[in-house]
């Protein structure tokens, strides 16, 4: 019965206690600090706790055996073996100060003590039984070694620094692993008296109280005479500094991102970012007095895709121009940075080699007239020689042959966020930088071109949830871009860098956005892909800001500073790609007229294999003067030539220019089939000479349409000798002429043209 009874009383007993648990649970929910680790561990950035606190989290693979055995003794010996509760301690403390008469032992172990620092109370017995309670429960739910932690993360150290770890780097500047034997008993005892033994304030006392637990630990043989000899000796250097600052932009960009996450282990290499971050401050000092403020840079590995440096301004205390806006996620214009991806995208359509050639003349595209960062234009140019000197309207021609939309699908499987809710409004005007894109996104982008068009996401925290590459653009077209963008003859190579010993081996490309606000660069070599932003948060345009004067310097000192000397690229041609020869005038394979051809590299199955026709077959008279159709050419005194048929937009431009080129001579005038049609192109609308007023509220177009012969298969139209658009004869074609006297012109392909003058107004 006696057995029974108490089975019962014990099983009550649990009972009750669970009950109370479940009724009255203990909450562990301490705040701590947001501490942004570099990838070596150490600390880069620390943020006060939700109580304005400094409370690191302590982890358990950072309580070194010595910082252990030196609290255990000194705190609770027998941790391992209690409840939570000493029995023995509790009924010794009652003995002492029933006797005394005053309170000289609380007999509170480390899960007491832990219980007190989670739910302060004023010391009363009916406190302390409460704590006892509270003891229980925190051992029914946490390991002895979980305990402990909690206790060195709580554990107070004066002023607003709480627990092991905080007191370690603001007192010692190192993580309380490495602590030595005399670290480890200082700090250990400061709880006991935080004010009086403040580090820096009162070291000689701290040290005597410190000796004199090392000697007792000598006395209890805890360590040997040796260990505690080499202590006892150590000069104390303790002093209270600064929590970290470095990385502000990134380390507030994943404090807000992981809320409530202690410790956030990044990429960041912290010998590369502050270096960095005093390269851009210094920099961007420089350029102060042009009136350009600020700047931002982002590196990355290639070959991790792990970000090593992150600068999201030239100094994050700078109010001037909003130091603290993090330059690397703002929404800028991209200007041209992303030609490299639409001639990359060309080259994997077949629609483009490197030496295709395409015309850098005037031209408008429904209203939409670019023009060069210089203000001129270069006639026949190839592909490679329009990306490495960014001309812009051959951008827009590949771009209106290849539809917008298709660059746009690209740029969304690159990620580019603002491009995808830009997506149904954007037009040709996104290649010049009419969209919105981040330094970050660029940045990436370009690291897929370094990666053989692989494209992956660069990430800035350690052990990633990494997913597979995705193919951006192929092995091929990278190559190629890279081949481009590493040439050095170039007008965006910065002055004084020509000759020089300074200049990084990269491929890299610039870009000014409309209005001089934005000046980029980014460039790529085998190991790291590094971007460039500079210019002024609050958006003001300079003058003197541009990609190749303004970023690219920036550029080249971080290449030289992060991977001095290093290859641009380390891969061998792809199997994928091989040359040919091809015309020199056209990037098309030679014809039997082509008389001077150059190498070329090309997609095999994909890229075009169109013959040259850059040239065709007419018939002279002998003098050169007068050319025949085979319709009127003479059975004898005809000479058979080649003569080039370029189209007539170059010939426009050519013409405006007073630039020689190869004509056709005057046909046949006797010629009866010709002179029948020769008078066939005729301008039917507008009509000439009249006066055409338009709404601008209603947004009204002008049609223009022409009258021609059958043989006719494309017409040209120009407004102010610019041309606007290729149509078929019969499609109307709409226009907003400029308000005044305007020229609408006509060409077919048989060379012939017609002029109209009218008058154009506007009423609101």
């Amino acid at each position: 019965m006696r057995i029974r009874f108490w089975v019962w009383a014990i099983s009550i007993s649990l009972a009750a206690l669970l009950l109370l648990d479940f009724v009255f649970p203990f909450r562990v929910k301490p705040s701590y600090s947001t501490l942004i680790e570099a990838t070596d561990g150490s600390m880069l950035h620390a943020f006060l706790s939700e109580e304005d606190k400094w409370r690191l989290y302590t982890e358990l693979d950072e309580i070194s055996p010595t910082l252990r055995k030196t609290l255990l003794f000194k705190e609770d010996r027998w941790f391992y073996w209690h409840p939570g509760v000493n029995p023995v301690a509790v009924v010794r403390a009652l003995f002492n100060n029933t006797t005394t008469g005053r309170r000289t032992s609380g007999a509170s172990t480390i899960t007491m003590q832990v219980v007190r620092l989670l739910e302060p109370r004023p010391r009363t017995y009916a406190n302390k039984l409460l704590e006892i309670v509270r003891a229980f429960q925190l051992e029914a739910h946490f390991s002895k070694d979980e305990i402990l932690q909690l206790y060195l993360n709580l554990v107070p150290y004066g002023s607003n620094i709480e627990g092991i770890k905080s007191a370690s780097w603001l007192y010692f500047q190192k993580p309380p692993q490495i602590l030595s034997l005399a670290e480890v008993t200082a700090l250990t005892i400061i709880p006991n008296r935080p004010n009086s033994l403040r580090p820096g304030h009162s070291n000689a006392y701290l040290i005597q109280e410190r000796n004199r637990w090392l000697r007792r630990f000598e006395h209890e043989q805890l360590f040997d005479q040796a260990t505690v000899a080499d202590a006892l000796t150590e000069p104390l250097q303790a002093r209270r500094s600064n929590a970290p600052q470095a990385a502000p932009h990134l380390a507030l960009r994943l404090k807000k991102e992981f809320p409530g996450q202690p410790i956030l282990r990044t990429t960041l290499v912290p010998a590369r970012q502050s270096a960095l971050e005093r390269l851009v401050k210094n920099y961007v000092n420089r350029l102060k007095v042009n009136r350009i403020q600020n700047a931002a840079v982002l590196v990355i590995n290639n070959r991790t895709m792990a970000v090593e440096a992150y600068v999201g301004s030239a100094d994050f205390r700078d109010a001037s121009d909003g130091g603290q806006v993090d330059g690397i996620r703002a929404v800028r214009s991209p200007g041209s940075t992303l030609k490299p991806l639409l001639y990359a995208t060309a080259f994997d359509q077949g629609l483009l080699t490197p030496k295709s050639v395409v015309y850098d003349v005037p031209s408008n595209f429904m209203g939409f007239e670019p023009e060069n960062f210089d203000r001129q234009f270069h006639g026949k140019v190839s592909i490679e020689y329009a990306l490495a000197n960014s001309l812009n309207v051959p951008a827009v021609q590949v771009l209106q042959k290849m539809g917008a939309s298709t660059l746009v699908e690209k740029l969304k499987k690159a990620q580019f966020q603002t491009i995808q809710k830009q997506s149904g409004k954007l037009g040709l005007s996104l290649i010049l930088g009419g969209c919105g894109v981040t330094l970050e996104e660029l940045t990436t982008l370009f690291a897929s071109f370094a990666n053989q068009g692989q494209f992956n996401k660069a990430y800035f925290l350690k052990n990633p949830d990494f997913h597979n590459a995705t193919e951006l653009v192929s092995e091929e077209a990278s190559f190629l871009i890279t081949q481009i963008l590493t040439q050095v003859a170039r007008p965006d190579l910065p002055n004084n860098y020509a000759y020089t010993y300074r200049l990084p081996k990269i491929a890299w490309k610039t870009g000014t956005s409309f209005g001089k606000k934005d000046a980029w660069s980014i460039g790529y070599n085998a190991h790291y892909t590094v971007g460039v932003w500079v210019g002024n948060f609050s958006g003001e345009g300079v003058p003197e800001l541009n990609g190749a004067n303004t970023a690219t310097p920036l550029l080249f000192e971080i290449f030289n500073t992060i991977d001095y000397n290093a290859a641009a690229q380390g891969l061998p041609t792809p199997n994928g790609l091989a040359l040919r020869q091809v015309c020199a005038e056209t990037g098309q394979l030679p014809s039997e007229f082509c008389t001077h051809t150059l190498p070329d590299y090309y997609l095999p199955g994909v890229s075009s294999t169109q013959r040259c026709t850059h040239k065709k077959r007419v018939w002279l008279d002998l003098k050169r003067h007068m050319s025949y159709c085979p319709y009127c050419k003479p059975e004898q005194g005809s000479i058979e030539t080649w003569v080039a048929q370029d189209p007539p937009e170059l010939i426009h431009w050519y013409e405006t220019r007073h630039i020689a080129y190869e004509r056709v001579p005057p046909h046949n005038p006797a010629c009866t089939r010709v002179a029948a049609t020769s008078q066939q192109l005729i301008i039917t609308y507008p009509v000439d000479g009249a006066t055409y007023r338009l709404s601008r509220r209603e947004k009204n177009q002008l049609s223009l349409h022409v009258q021609v012969g059958n043989e006719v298969k494309n017409v040209y139209w120009y407004i102010n000798d610019q041309l606007i658009q290729t149509a078929d004869p019969t499609q109307a074609v709409f226009c907003q002429p400029p308000a005044g006297r305007v020229k609408i012109s006509c060409a077919d392909d048989q060379g012939r043209h017609r002029d109209s003058y009218i008058q154009v107004s506007y009423q609101d």
